[in-house]
């Protein structure tokens, strides 16, 4: 063979790809946030103001930047305050972007819970892929890609968790304990004596096996409300690592992260 003869490349592939290229993501919005009556009466506290915009906006802004993974985005409700999500998409044109799924619930009472919700929405759709679960009024800045990388390096569940540094303050959230590999050893729903000052925020990234092992978890009769409960029955089943991430972070159930929130981001809206 001629020495300067040009041999084809044979392009070689991610070893990572495949794990996460059907990915789904599901958006949880069907709570009815009594903590910030009146003003979420009428309106759904995902579409509260924050900043400027719709809370709901910071949240599926983050999503869109995951289109070459993700293949389907679904936001899940209930029927109070259908009509209202119907609009929010509308007016931004991302009614194409985004399938709404109604739960079929008017107040706190008729509530699936939110992993009853989650699990309704799976079976329905028939979500066999690995999936991205995020609560609706979970903000945070880091970049879900940074986060999907995560998931890909480890080839096991993930949680992002904000080290809050306070054990008093922490006390509020699901916490977690990590070892020296940042696996999920231990995990404790708003612990009276916490272990850590890791909070686990509600953003999640599950395995497509991991997926069918929550319709287990519901049948068995445990807690369908907080996922908190499901990661806690989880963990010594499945690996489940903790995604550590710096920047602002605001999980918003009150008055005054709601304020907290809007303040932070008027503030930089003015700053940029």
């Amino acid at each position: 063979m001629p020495l300067n003869r040009k041999i084809k490349e044979i392009p070689v592939k991610s070893p990572f790809k495949s794990k996460v290229k059907n990915m789904k993501a599901i958006v949880l919005a069907g709570g009815f946030a009594k903590r910030l009556l009146p003003l979420t009466k009428e309106m759904p506290k995902h579409l509260l103001d924050v900043g400027g915009v719709p809370m709901l906006t910071y949240v599926l802004k983050k999503i869109f930047e995951l289109e070459n993974e993700c293949s389907k985005i679904y936001l899940s409700t209930n029927s109070k305050f259908k009509e209202k999500f119907e609009s929010f998409l509308e007016d931004r044109g991302w009614n194409k972007k985004v399938e709404l799924f109604i739960e079929d619930s008017r107040k706190e009472e008729e509530k699936l819970g939110s992993l009853g919700a989650l699990n309704y929405l799976i079976k329905k759709k028939e979500i066999k892929d690995n999936l991205l679960v995020i609560g609706g009024d979970n903000i945070f800045e880091f970049s879900l890609k940074d986060m999907v990388n995560y998931f890909r390096k480890k080839n096991g569940d993930v949680i992002a968790v904000y080290d809050v540094g306070d054990k008093e303050k922490v006390k509020m959230y699901g916490v977690v304990v990590l070892n020296k590999e940042d696996k999920i050893i231990d995990f404790l729903e708003k612990p009276e004596d916490p272990p850590s000052t890791f909070a686990a925020t509600a953003c999640y990234l599950f395995k497509s096996e991991t997926v069918k092992l929550l319709n287990d978890y519901i049948n068995e009769g445990n807690n369908p409300d907080a996922m908190g409960y499901f990661v806690s029955w989880l963990y010594p089943k499945r690996d489940i690592f903790g995604f550590r991430f710096k920047g602002k972070w605001f999980d918003i159930g009150s008055f005054e992260s709601l304020n907290e929130a809007d303040c932070y981001f008027k503030k930089k809206a003015l700053d940029t």
